[in-house]
């Protein structure tokens, strides 16, 4: 059987610039929310969802904000959307979706873990992380661990992640460290590029097997001297930085194959949400009830 972990953080950004703004009658914004809703809904119902868990942001800061203040933070996202995570964890729940919303640590490190936890559990046949997000291509693991972007509707296994960024899995923090982040607020070290970054980690595969000068380099790339020299002014950032974009496995969630089977849509909490919501062409979307 799949088993599918959903960024819920991504999906209720997707659902509100993908979606048009609308109020109930109290004048409280819940567009994305019933956008996201319905999101969820169709992806059990496309997939024939079996076990299923949605991660959170509950606080957008986390314990990188504490090591690194640039990192991402609340600051410039859109009041209407902070307002509407409530709303999207209840929905999430309200579609029997069991949800990790995160404090300490971000949705991100909730999803590794459960992959991490599941791909080693025997009746799992693969693990479907649902996120366009370059952070989770590390968690990747050849065919049973993969990241599907649903917006897209690709799939993306371990060859996929090689043809993407040019890397394995395992170096993913490793070229963020050195592109950069901007989605997360990681700078990344001035000259590195997407390519560079590739062909040199591709060789090296990690930041502290790369050579301090670029003539000890066993691979050729344009203005290796340039590179080398600022990896070297620099080498404590980008391990820094790496640090920053490697994904936690140790977070405190129940992720169990048991802890997340879809059991069907829970009728009173359905209701009560569709009610709050003032959108009863949501029970239409209902796949099954519990």
């Amino acid at each position: 059987m799949q088993a599918f972990l959903v960024d819920g953080t991504y999906e209720l950004f997707r659902a509100f610039y993908g979606s048009p703004p609308q109020t109930n009658s109290t004048g409280i914004e819940i567009g994305a929310t019933i956008s996201f809703t319905r999101s969820m809904l169709g992806l059990i119902r496309g997939q024939n969802v079996t076990h299923i868990g949605c991660a959170f942001d509950h606080v957008i800061e986390s314990f990188r904000n504490e090591i690194f203040p640039a990192y991402k933070s609340s600051n410039g996202i859109d009041p209407l959307i902070l307002a509407q995570f409530d709303w999207v964890e209840r929905a999430a729940q309200a579609c029997g979706i069991p949800i990790w919303p995160m404090v300490e640590v971000e949705a991100d490190d909730a999803l590794a873990t459960a992959a991490a936890r599941l791909r080693e559990d025997r009746r799992v046949g693969q693990v479907v992380i649902c996120t366009p997000d370059k952070d989770l291509a590390q968690c990747v693991r050849g065919n049973r661990v993969i990241c599907l972007n649903r917006r897209a509707q690709n799939f993306m296994n371990e060859q996929g992640v090689k043809e993407k960024f040019g890397v394995l899995p395992a170096s993913i923090p490793d070229w963020l460290a050195l592109v950069g982040d901007s989605a997360d607020g990681i700078p990344g070290i001035p000259g590195w590029g997407a390519k560079s970054s590739s062909r040199i980690l591709a060789y090296y595969r990690h930041l502290e097997k790369i050579p301090d000068y670029a003539s000890s380099w066993d691979v050729s790339v344009r203005g290796a001297d340039r590179l080398s020299v600022n990896l070297r002014q620099q080498r404590e950032d980008a391990i820094l930085y790496r640090m920053l974009a490697t994904l936690r496995e140790d977070s405190a969630i129940d992720c169990s194959v048991e802890d997340l089977e879809w059991r069907g849509v829970p009728r009173d909490l359905f209701e009560k949400l569709v009610s709050d919501l003032e959108e009863p062409e949501l029970l239409e979307a209902v796949p099954r009830w519990a």
